[in-house]
């Protein structure tokens, strides 16, 4: 906290400062104290969360190319009857069929393999807002234990609160469908009036989605921090929310703007970095392996550069919303003095 220059009015002396254990004064936060404690949050802790962020998303992938190759291996060798047909031929319903369960099998494993990614992400960066608030720091198997432990809840006040906008994509998806086929598909300009059409449709719902997502944003760090289940969580965020709806509403646009634009900025680097090297790279070369060793370095960079940039976007905002959630319980249960006695200030 800064004061104006000059002597103190009326020859008294300033207030003392917040006091500050950890990454954020033990006051009501400013837009600058919420990003700074951000920050430093990551800075400190940025080895657990990257490995956090490196075993979640990996064993996702590891989960799909699994599923992937287990389908392949049921229903690879229906693909010629369906894909390698003479021209006029149109393949058997018994061909197609099995292709089609494989293939909606291995999307909702998908699915439900980063779902659950996501809900422990969400769950481990308000466990590191608990103790980097205190001053304290977090292992990274305690930091994974906390996350899986709490990932359940998360996940369930995730899916309720995504349901609203689930609502919008689906009836955005199905007015689309409609008109394309009463407009009998062709021209780019019939595709454009149905994509039209169909934003107008959905657009009504945006207020009503945005309000639900602002509300319910904090429930992944009640459901952490204070043990909530998935219903209490929800409600716990709605009674936090209240009152402050706008000024949370603007802190998390402004942080889901900055992460779009720096993993936007990160995936141009990252192909800038990749394009020459894939441009001096001699295809007609005898020496395969050389060429195989290069993707190989390439891929191992990029899969890197795909983490960080997984870092940035997935671990900042929720920093940023467990903050908000700390912000709110001081504002509005005088949350202060009860951290400061957990830190060991008083």
């Amino acid at each position: 906290m800064t004061y104006p220059p000059g002597p103190p009015p009326y020859g008294y002396g300033y207030p003392p400062p917040p006091p500050r254990p950890g990454v954020i004064p033990l006051a009501p936060l400013t837009l600058g104290s919420i990003l700074g404690g951000a920050f430093s949050a990551l800075g400190r802790h940025w080895k657990q969360l990257l490995g956090v962020t490196a075993a979640v998303y990996g064993t996702a992938l590891l989960f799909v190319g699994a599923s992937i190759g287990i389908a392949y291996a049921a229903v690879g060798d229906l693909l010629p009857a369906v894909f390698d047909l003479p021209p006029g031929q149109e393949p058997r319903w018994d061909d197609a069929q099995p292709l089609i369960v494989a293939f909606v099998l291995v999307w909702i494993g998908g699915l439900i393999a980063i779902l659950c990614a996501n809900a422990v992400m969400a769950a481990a960066c308000p466990a590191v807002i608990q103790e980097a608030v205190l001053g304290r720091r977090i292992t990274f198997g305690t930091l994974w234990r906390r996350a899986w432990a709490r990932m359940p809840a998360v996940l369930g006040a995730v899916i309720l609160s995504s349901l609203p906008m689930l609502l919008m994509a689906a009836v955005f998806a199905a007015t689309f469908i409609a008109l394309l086929a009463n407009l009998g598909g062709g021209p780019v300009s019939l595709v454009l009036t149905a994509f039209v059409g169909a934003g107008l449709a959905a657009l009504p719902l945006t207020p009503l989605v945005l309000w639900l997502w602002v509300k319910f944003s904090l429930a992944p760090a009640a459901a952490v921090m204070e043990g909530q289940g998935v219903i209490a969580s929800m409600r716990r965020s709605s009674a936090l929310i209240r009152g402050f709806w706008w000024r949370s509403f603007g802190v998390l646009l402004l942080i889901g703007l900055m992460t779009t634009i720096a993993g936007w900025v990160i995936q141009q680097i990252l192909s800038l970095l990749m394009s020459a090297p894939i441009a001096a790279l001699d295809f007609t070369a005898d020496d395969g392996a050389a060429v195989i060793a290069a993707f190989a370095v390439l891929f191992a960079f990029l899969l890197v550069g795909q983490l960080v940039s997984q870092l940035v976007v997935s671990v900042f905002p929720p920093l940023v919303a467990a903050l908000l959630y700390v912000d709110l319980r001081i504002r509005k249960e005088n949350l202060a003095p009860e951290l400061a006695r957990a830190s060991g200030l008083l």
